[in-house]
């Protein structure tokens, strides 16, 4: 177990000149904090969509369209996707744009989210009509409550409900709620991009399964083992505690503070760059409620070692707030505890 430590993870520091071209983008954004995103938006602007457009033509063949198709896959599916993910669930709970130019949020969500697996609309719907709203319970469509959650069968389960029939549970839950404005938009968004895939089927089979299907089963299992890390522990005394935070993580640099879940749960509208300092204020309820924070490792990290039922490594990396955990013996128990399906 770890002491509290000093946090490094990132928050705003105003520079001293903008760019031009940043201060062009400040005019259409809401909030100088999320030029990070312009710059990411634009590198994938100029290395992403260009190399699938072409990979979509006749351009290329054989070996020649391999050769471009490999980097394309490391720098969009692995270099930007989690970036990519992740700014999508702060752009979710922040508006990126200003509301005359609602347009170019529009134009991410149908045209650049597709790309990176996300079907138009739907992550918005189910993150923030759903998985706020109930909070990892029963009623959530990704909740991890009924799962073994240190077992390999229990992942699969839960992977094989969720491919099988996480969208009609969605839709279902937005229908008996008389939701119409969710269900239509996750209904729009999903039918949209399957007949959009079906005709690009027919310009380039190829191309279309490995550059929007793949992607898209390729999201949904990163998306799936996140939201397993993030809600594998869970107060069975009080379920509504059931989620963590990760600290002092590269991750936390690259994916916009995304390892504090629970400071996230808290406060859903906090700017990724005021998480950090949130964290600080609130160590001593962690300590009063044995919230977890782990320290200098992130979601596949607890995923691996879940699976691996390592929960000594897991210990290893809690942070000890106030002496929460008499002992490393004690801390493993509680986690656990933290681990075990609910039933009904």
């Amino acid at each position: 177990m770890r002491a509290l430590p000093i946090i490094t993870d990132p928050v705003f520091a105003k520079p001293v000149q903008y760019t031009r071209y940043e201060r062009f983008w400040l005019k259409y954004i809401n909030d100088e904090r999320d030029l990070p995103f312009i710059h990411m938006l634009t590198g994938i602007h100029l290395l992403v969509i260009p190399i699938a457009v072409i990979l979509l033509t006749s351009l290329l063949s054989g070996g020649a369209w391999w050769l471009l198709y490999i980097p394309y896959f490391y720098i969009s599916q692995l270099y930007y996707k989690g970036r990519f993910g992740l700014m999508l669930h702060c752009i979710s709970h922040r508006k990126l744009f200003k509301k005359s130019y609602t347009w170019l949020y529009n134009y991410v969500i149908w045209v650049v989210c597709p790309f990176f697996g996300h079907t138009p609309e739907t992550y918005f719907v189910h993150h923030m009509g759903m998985h706020h709203v109930e909070n990892n319970h029963d009623e959530d469509a990704s909740s991890t409550m009924r799962y073994q959650r240190d077992s390999l069968l229990g992942f699969l389960k839960y992977v094989g409900r969720f491919v099988t029939f996480g969208l009609v549970d969605t839709f279902s839950y937005f229908f008996a709620r008389k939701r119409k404005k969710f269900y239509m938009r996750l209904t729009f968004g999903e039918v949209s991009y399957y007949l959009a895939c079906i005709g690009l089927w027919f310009v380039n089979w190829q191309a279309t399964l490995l550059i929007f299907l793949l992607p898209l089963f390729f999201a949904r299992i990163v998306m799936m083992i996140g939201n397993w890390s993030q809600h594998a522990f869970i107060d069975p005394n009080n379920p509504d505690e059931n989620t963590i935070n990760c600290i002092n993580t590269k991750y936390n640099h690259t994916c916009w503070n995304d390892g504090y879940h629970e400071v996230h749960h808290h406060r859903p509208a906090l700017h990724y760059t005021e998480i950090p300092n949130e964290f600080m204020k609130h160590t001593n309820r962690y300590a009063e409620e044995k919230i977890l924070v782990f320290d200098g490792i992130h979601y596949l990290h607890i995923f691996l070692w879940l699976m691996g039922k390592r929960y000594d490594k897991l210990a290893d990396h809690l942070v000890n707030i106030n002496g929460m955990y008499p002992s490393k013996e004690a801390a493993i128990e509680l986690l656990k505890s933290r681990t075990q399906r609910f039933t009904n």
